[in-house]
């Protein structure tokens, strides 16, 4: 770059695909000019910054299209062989429909406001549940890093739960709760509260040491240390601990809903298990898309912004 603004009165970027011009620039130097010069150097600089800015853009745009039309694309082949499958019988057509069939089923249940319904029930027991979760979950992992007492008890338990799959809370909290709404949201919190526990406690324990030793040097307190210093530098992995809590958390919901009917709001899950029960296997299919397309839109709402400002804030982003 020195060379050419060295040799050339004009320095002309242009685009990749196609080639056009994005950027003029004017030497406005006298010749004859030194290329070892300040304000050579400072212009080089400052179109080879321009450069390399243009090409990044240039890049993530191609990638995210191309990302993008992949997907699109994958999409298509999976729905056509869907469609395949389901013209050629190679199962039974009540236990294998067709994409049109369940189109219909959602499209008709849309319409008569059933879905939506059952939708936003499930969405609100899980909302709450989850937050309650992540109330609890985050000061107990707190405390297990700072206490070996706490992570001698608090920690094995959570560890052990954490194993324990979601569906054995559901027997446990119909009795306790009854088939009540009370039920739903315990299984929900407990499907929640240990990962984010050990997510919390594991991340606590993996900051370097060095940094809440600066914060002591500059006069920093044990609490100031804490909330200012470890927690944020922990924060990639307690939102790793949240996504996972997610997960279980939506897992813990359907096994309720599943298998604990209740009067006060029919949810995805009972849905799900009334298209078992009537062998309406297009509803069956039906559900499981909306569920997927629910935990799709969570973690691109919720959860993937905040890893970017994370991996931003911290720099631990791909090059």
């Amino acid at each position: 770059m020195r060379e050419a603004v060295c040799l050339g009165d004009r320095v002309i970027l242009f685009t990749p695909h196609p080639g056009r011009i994005c950027e003029e620039y004017s030497v406005d130097l006298p010749h004859p000019r030194d290329i070892n010069s300040q304000e050579l150097a400072l212009l080089s600089s400052r179109i080879t910054r321009d450069l390399k800015r243009s090409c990044e853009m240039n890049r993530n745009r191609w990638s995210k299209w191309g990302a993008h039309a992949c997907s699109l694309v994958f999409f298509i082949v999976v729905i056509w062989v869907w469609q395949y499958l389901s013209d050629e019988k190679v199962w039974k057509p009540y236990l294998f429909p067709s994409p049109l069939e369940v189109w219909e089923y959602l499209r008709s249940s849309f319409a008569d406001g059933a879905l939506e319904e059952a939708s936003w029930i499930t969405v609100k027991r899980l909302g709450l549940g989850y937050g309650i979760g992540l109330v609890m979950g985050i000061p107990l992992g707190m405390l297990c890093s700072r206490l070996q007492l706490m992570q001698n008890t608090l920690g094995l338990v959570s560890l052990g739960f954490q194993a324990l799959p979601s569906v054995c809370w559901v027997p446990l909290a119909t009795l306790w709760f009854g088939q009540t709404e009370s039920a739903m949201l315990f299984v929900v919190i407990m499907g929640t509260l240990w990962s984010v526990i050990l997510a919390t406690a594991n991340g606590m324990r993996n900051v370097p040491p060095i940094y809440a030793r600066a914060a002591r040097t500059m006069g920093a307190g044990p609490i100031y240390c804490l909330i200012h210093v470890t927690l944020p530098a922990s924060a990639p992995f307690v939102v790793s601990g949240m996504k996972q809590g997610w997960a279980f958390a939506w897992r813990s919901l359907m096994a309720a809903e599943i298998f604990v009917p209740i009067l006060t709001g029919f949810g995805l899950g009972q849905l799900l298990h009334y298209g078992r029960e009537l062998n309406a296997m297009e509803q069956v299919v039906g559900i499981m898309f909306v569920i997927v397309v629910i935990g799709l839109l969570s973690d691109k709402i919720l959860f993937s912004p905040l890893e970017r400002f994370l991996h931003r804030r911290w720099g631990t982003g791909q090059a």
